[in-house]
């Protein structure tokens, strides 16, 4: 189902890349945090975070806390809550293709993401600002409530799978997907002088993310990323076809429905987090690929870093680079997509 060109890494070798794309990740963020409005240096970085007096940016030196407040509580939370949401679209995606036997297949194939932007409409057409009962939270909500309509729908007694079917997800969450992409479009017609927040919303950014989102997005990321590694071997394992897997052992039913929820969930909390970001959870999986090969228990940690190093220099470009920021997720999509198809057009040229 996913072969392709690879140099997949013996497995001894996988310790030393992690340890490699982990540098390569600490890297990233210092030379992200470095870049902006006001460049710092990276050497004066550590200085900052000392208390020494330093001077920084084309217009001379700032103030001490200036730079402190510039450092840690605007671009230190919005890298770290985007490599969080990096690796977990990557993640969440290694599962989905896994599951559904389907190299197409990513974080919003069953619908997840029309039903967190679904939810998120509604809470800007509200105009709710509350903490607990804002944005992200009816993203999730509509993201979870989403997947469970899904799960419904797609349910067959008579499947060996325990009555889930890769073709009956996917059919759903596009029926699904359909129906609340109107309720979308609806909720944009009668939201007036809102219609325009719903759209940049909708886009994708990590302009103003804070500490709290930072770690909520963390404590998702780490959970779904256990439960992930914990049964990377049964993926492995549904890999060969659903009578194969139960003929070795494999609880069909439990894990298939597992994964499901921990790839969605990961998929709610990251668009409920920075809105909609297409391609990372498509096509992180096929470039790792390339390196790994199709075994999971390598293709999780390496997309999981990728993921991670990959959305950060694209949201670095957006924001330290260009004349203007632009949403984040009209980025990916614009080199997502031609970079997918230069990988699809090699996959078939290899067969």
């Amino acid at each position: 189902m996913f072969s392709s060109i690879s140099v997949a890494i013996p497995r001894g070798k996988t310790g030393y890349l992690v340890v490699l794309f982990s540098f390569t990740l600490l890297g990233s963020v210092l030379m992200s945090l470095s870049m902006g409005y006001i460049n710092i240096p990276i050497p004066d970085i550590a200085g900052i975070t000392l208390g020494l007096p330093v001077s920084a940016g084309a217009d001379g030196a700032f103030e001490l806390e200036t730079l402190k407040a510039v450092l840690f509580d605007i671009r230190l939370p919005r890298i770290l809550t985007c490599a969080a949401v990096g690796a977990a679209l990557a993640v969440s995606g290694v599962l989905f293709q896994g599951i559904l036997l389907n190299p197409l297949a990513d974080p919003y194939t069953l619908g997840v993401s029309a039903g967190a932007a679904f939810g998120a409409s509604i809470a800007i057409l509200l105009n709710l600002s509350a903490t607990l009962v804002s944005v992200p939270g009816f993203a999730f909500a509509g993201g979870c409530a989403t997947l469970f309509l899904v799960l419904f729908l797609s349910y067959s007694p008579g499947n060996p799978a325990g009555g889930l079917s890769s073709n009956n997800l996917i059919l759903s969450g596009i029926i699904v997907a359909a129906i609340l992409s109107a309720g979308i479009s609806f909720l944009k017609f009668i939201a007036d002088e809102q219609v325009s927040v719903i759209i940049f919303w909708l886009m994708g950014s990590f302009a103003s993310k804070t500490w709290p989102q930072f770690f909520l997005m963390t404590v998702f990321l780490i959970l779904g990323f256990s439960v992930a590694i914990f049964f990377a071997r049964d993926l492995n394992l549904i890999s060969t076809g659903d009578r194969a897997a139960i003929s070795l052992g494999v609880d069909l039913k439990k894990v298939t429905l597992i994964l499901l929820i921990t790839g969605s969930m990961l998929a709610a909390v990251s668009v409920a987090i920075s809105g909609i970001i297409g391609f990372v959870g498509l096509l992180i999986p096929h470039m790792v690929r390339f390196l790994t090969g199709p075994d999971n228990r390598k293709l999780l940690p390496i997309s999981a870093l990728t993921g991670a190093i990959l959305l950060l220099w694209a949201d670095t470009i957006t924001r330290a680079v260009l004349p203007h920021e632009i949403p984040i997720g009209v980025l990916t999509a614009l080199i997502g997509g031609p970079v997918f198809c230069w990988i699809f057009k090699k996959t078939r040229q290899s067969h």
